[in-house]
């Protein structure tokens, strides 16, 4: 698998996202999914991947605590496209569980509340959003924090045991409002306001002109603790 993959990054190491997914879609089929969280870079590859194949598979996470802006960008981009992303939500009675055991707002307590929360709400139904795949898709880019500054464009997700594929991750931010504008594409009316980052809303808020663009998120933790468990 290994070698499979490094010759997946030579091979498109200089080609377009575009190349790349058209490869994975006719390699894959329905093996392979995009993971969208609904922000800017997945919006793009929802664009590019709508454009190879309409019946392309793609889902979402709906941790039950998304922004008002995201669940209408979800029914935009489904009208847009003419399509139905696929939503998986957390299993209710561990939430009710840990609510009941911790609070509501158990994650502006400690880090590992904060992990137990994104675990029920994101890891749970992701690892059932798996079933089947081979492989996924992510936004990921490398300027977006230090913790994805080492991340590949193709990389072995052994935590999943998937192939895991982060077709943006040389693009800049400029690249990337850059080619929504251009390509028309929906977007979150939240970025227009001061959130470059959009998550769950006890977790995000508004970001100062020039600060990192993930600095938001979980804006009470270190930045090296700034990942939610999906992207390790």
């Amino acid at each position: 698998m290994s070698e499979y993959i490094d010759e997946l990054n030579n091979e498109f190491a200089s080609k377009t996202p575009e190349s790349l997914l058209h490869y994975l879609i006719n390699k894959f089929c329905r093996k392979i999914a995009l993971s969208t969280s609904l922000g800017p870079e997945d919006q793009i590859l929802t664009d590019m991947l709508m454009k190879i194949n309409k019946n392309a598979n793609i889902f979402t996470l709906d941790t039950g605590r998304l922004f008002p802006e995201t669940y209408s960008l979800l029914d935009k981009t489904n009208m847009h496209y003419g399509i139905k992303i696929h939503v998986f939500f957390p299993d209710y009675q561990k939430i009710e569980e840990m609510v009941s055991t911790a609070g509501i707002n158990l994650f502006y307590e400690s880090i590992e509340n904060r992990k137990l929360c994104c675990r029920l709400r994101k890891l749970e139904p992701l690892n059932r959003a798996f079933n089947g795949l081979d492989a996924w898709i992510c936004g990921l880019r490398r300027e977006q924090s230090i913790t994805r500054s080492d991340m590949k464009l193709v990389e072995w997700d052994a935590a999943n045991n998937l192939i895991k594929i982060n077709p943006l991750i040389e693009w800049t931010e400029k690249q990337v409002w850059d080619y929504i504008k251009e390509k028309h594409v929906p977007y979150n009316i939240l970025h227009d306001k001061g959130f470059p980052s959009i998550g769950c809303q006890p977790c995000t808020k508004k970001v100062e002109h020039g600060e990192n663009v993930r600095s938001g998120r979980w804006w009470w933790e270190a930045p090296e603790h700034k990942e939610c468990g999906l992207h390790k």
